[in-house]
């Protein structure tokens, strides 16, 4: 499959099934990643921002810019026809992918569904976009979550970027040291490759 090609539903064998977001999940990727990350609701699962950022993680423009995105796929799992996690993986033209907008609904967090939508995003950059790696942005001030990134390989790079301060549609930040830093692993060789 070549990049900016949609794929079919494939499943995971528990129940999750994964496909390609379209124009109609914009509203409920929003709903589902600011659940992850921001507010009240946030707090239910392990991975909320709350106590770093008020405000919104995402808004509809900003997921209708993922899904027009050339070389991007906007991955969905869903369980029982809803939402369940989602994530975003971009091609880049030096044989890396990016993998971001990650989210798993709180409820769903400590299942290994986060494992699985990982998976499956390190499975399309490898298998469907013909990519060697995979690097992210991780907030330097979430070390739980890096920590369950390393241990599914994941090293730090040393690359960092700022926070964009001032740009209200990433959130209101609640601490004036917020930095990401970047991680990056090794993917196998595509199959046949």
């Amino acid at each position: 499959m070549r990049v900016g090609e949609r794929s079919g539903a494939r499943g995971d064998g528990g129940g999750i099934v994964f496909r390609d977001a379209a124009e109609g999940d914009v509203s409920a990727l929003v709903e589902l990643v600011n659940s992850a990350y921001r507010g009240g609701a946030s707090r239910q699962g392990w991975t909320t921002e709350a106590d770093l950022l008020g405000g919104q993680r995402v808004d509809s423009g900003q997921i209708a810019e993922a899904l027009a995105r050339t070389g991007a796929r906007v991955l969905v799992a869903e369980r029982d026809g809803r939402p369940a996690a989602c994530c975003e993986v971009v091609g880049g033209g030096d044989g890396s992918a990016y993998f971001g907008m990650f989210a798993v609904r709180p409820g769903a967090q400590g299942g290994g569904l986060g494992g699985s939508v990982l998976a499956e995003a390190e499975r399309t950059a490898a298998e469907e976009m013909g990519c060697t790696s995979m690097r992210m942005t991780v907030l330097r001030q979430r070390a739980d979550l890096i920590a369950w990134y390393e241990r599914r390989g994941y090293r730090r790079t040393g690359g960092t970027a700022p926070f964009p301060y001032g740009d209200e549609r990433f959130g209101l930040p609640k601490r004036d040291d917020l930095v990401f830093e970047e991680l990056a692993k090794e993917l196998s060789a595509p199959l046949g490759g």
